[in-house]
């Protein structure tokens, strides 16, 4: 029994990153250039605040897109931050 609840707050919860990581992506092909630049300097600024505590830099390039929208989801899930703060650091993580 409490493997089938395991299983299906699994697939719960890959359905949902999957569709906030989807819905993010979409976001961030609609921007401006002005707009991902902003996202970036916000990001930069909230990195620190967020990530630093816990995790050193990594290059934007040693994840793809997905797997950063994916572990955006993740931590903005454990660390309880805005969607707004969520699409910065997902700009700078990404752009860097």
């Amino acid at each position: 029994m409490m493997k089938k609840i395991f299983v299906a707050i699994a697939l719960a919860a890959l359905v949902i990153g999957s569709a906030g990581a989807r819905a993010s992506a979409q976001d961030q092909d609609n921007m401006t250039p002005a707009e991902h630049k902003r996202l970036f300097r916000e990001g930069a600024k909230l990195w620190p605040i967020y990530c630093n505590t816990c995790h050193n830099a990594r290059p934007g390039s040693e994840k793809a897109p997905y797997e950063w929208d994916m572990i955006i989801m993740h931590m903005r899930t454990l660390a309880n931050f805005p969607q707004e703060d969520t699409q910065a650091i997902l700009e700078y993580l990404k752009a860097r």
